[in-house]
């Protein structure tokens, strides 16, 4: 069997035509072994169970130098050194060591997140870069080989419909990275993507996440093999599936049911590691979720100067300071700095408001729920006004007029380039048309191929953006009304376009900055 298993095709896990429809190993062509054996000096060890004795062989470019009997313990050992040394021409185009390196570190970590339960080490140069421990759970694998910080901000996802399974964990958008080396996908057990997933990931954070920034991401889909395509690249890295739409659509809703969740750091992470970021979630998740008693009166340190909201701002609901349970009831409000932060003291530490994010995703949660439940309420305006617009623009706009009417803008051609409009949504309609309509049309523009749903959303966020003003003053009742508003949002961390709407900083951190830790 040892000389059988460097053979070509020898191993393989096919043994019908149907079996090609039905994938389940990480492999079934049964070369690898064979593949690495011709570009190496290869050595491979293995004994049974039951063998006094095991057994070698030595090749080196192909082909077989001796077999032998040899000494060597339980199990099976493969070794390869001097990679390439027969092809002279593909070793020169190999990287740096350092890049290697970098290429085997993610080799590794894929799969040693994908079999948490397995023993792995990895060492290079004679120092041991991993030693992981067999039979852990995929919390404790996290916690040995990501930074404290992004397994920090991660929520636990679960999802199981008819025909596909997802668990995993998904980044909070404050861990958000500057490319996708921490999204690590899984389908069936194999180290995979597909475009499909990745357009899912960046549809569920696309209000959540500035451009040009990736979540943390680990994501694990169980679904029929029959389902999945995985003989369609020679590494298997990509698979493509039988109803990517309904992949898609299982992604997003996982995603985003993960985020509403609002949990607690996950399990599985060293407490002292995670302390900073988990302190900062928990601080701000205790202003929004406990409904123990008030840390102080939230009148006593006001100082923000009461004034009215200017007529272009829709005005925030006021609420009665006594409501029972009220977020800002953890919280002692201290004041407005600039007329724009708004500063707040809780148990913990300290909490800055940006009350122009903040209103921005409350306007636009409320929009798009009303136009999820088809009520979308609008305004005519005094006097229909026209708006002219760039030849680009004005197509896009022309394509998406049912798309726009349904949201709730009474809209129409008038001749060229120009659109009339007489009609806005109701929570819009102080915003100028002028203003507005240039806005929308450029983001159209911008998302130009994507779905109905997110197009609705990528217009919600370019109304919001242009109904909310910033830097002006709030009185007290404002302010709370304000954060009873944000607790309730799906996500109320960031503003529509990713951008943070409330910070954390805790005593802790306080004390080490002024040296008191």
């Amino acid at each position: 069997d040892a000389l059988l298993a460097v053979e070509r095709h020898a191993t393989s896990k096919i043994r019908t035509a149907d079996d090609i429809e039905r994938v389940a190993t990480l492999g079934f062509r049964g070369e690898a072994l064979a593949a690495i054996a011709a570009v190496t000096r290869f050595t491979l060890r293995t004994r049974r169970k039951d063998a006094l004795a095991g057994t070698e062989i030595n090749m080196a470019g192909g082909k077989i130098l001796d077999v032998r009997e040899a000494s060597c313990p339980l199990g099976t050992s493969v070794e390869a050194r001097a990679l390439f040394f027969n092809l002279p021409a593909r070793r020169k185009f190999l990287r740096t060591d350092t890049t290697e390196l970098s290429h085997i570190r993610q080799f590794f970590i894929r799969y040693a997140l994908a079999h948490p339960r397995c023993a792995m080490r990895l060492s290079a140069d004679g120092r041991e870069l991993y030693n992981l421990p067999g039979g852990a759970t995929l919390g404790e694998r996290l916690g040995d080989l990501l930074p404290a910080e992004s397994v920090a901000q991660l929520c636990r996802l679960d999802y199981e419909d008819a025909a596909i399974s997802l668990q995993g964990y998904a980044g909070r958008p404050a861990g958000g990275r500057a490319d996708r080396s921490e999204q690590y996908l899984f389908i069936n057990g194999r180290p995979a993507g597909a475009p499909v997933l990745s357009a899912a990931i960046r549809e569920a954070y696309h209000s959540l996440l500035p451009r040009n920034r990736f979540p943390v991401i680990l994501l694990f889909m169980r679904l029929d093999p029959a389902l999945v395509d995985v003989n369609i690249h020679p590494a298997k890295r990509e698979v493509r599936f039988r109803d990517p739409a309904a992949v898609r659509a299982a992604i997003i809703k996982a995603i985003r049911h993960a985020l509403g969740q609002r949990e607690a750091p996950m399990p599985g992470l060293a407490q002292d590691a995670a302390a900073p970021a988990a302190a900062a979630l928990a601080g701000l998740d205790r202003i929004f979720r406990s409904a123990a008693r008030p840390l102080a009166t939230p009148h006593q340190s006001m100082r923000a100067p009461p004034a009215p909201p200017p007529p272009t701002l829709p005005a925030w609901e006021s609420s009665p300071a006594s409501a029972p349970g009220a977020p800002w009831s953890r919280c002692r409000i201290l004041g407005q700095v600039q007329q724009l932060y708004v500063v707040m003291e809780t148990e913990d530490g300290l909490v800055l408001m940006d009350p122009h994010a903040a209103h921005e995703r409350i306007l636009y949660e409320h929009y798009l729920a009303t136009i999820a439940q088809g009520r979308v309420a609008s305004q005519g305006l005094l006097s229909a006004e026209t708006v002219e617009l760039t030849p680009g623009h004005a197509r896009h706009i022309r394509r998406q007029l049912d798309l726009l009417k349904k949201m709730g803008f009474g809209i129409a051609e008038f001749g060229g380039d120009t659109f009339v409009i007489d009609a806005l949504p109701a929570c819009l309609a102080a915003v100028p048309p002028g203003k507005l309509l240039p806005d929308v049309a450029a983001t159209l523009a911008a998302g130009a191929g994507s779905s109905g749903r997110l197009l609705e959303e990528e217009i919600a966020q370019a109304a919001c953006r242009a109904a909310v003003k910033a830097q002006q003053a709030l009185s007290l009742p404002e302010i709370e009304a304000l954060v009873i508003q944000l607790s309730q949002a799906a996500m109320p961390y960031t503003c529509p376009h990713g951008r943070p709407t409330l910070i954390h900083m805790s005593f802790q951190e306080l004390a080490k900055k002024f040296g008191r830790a």
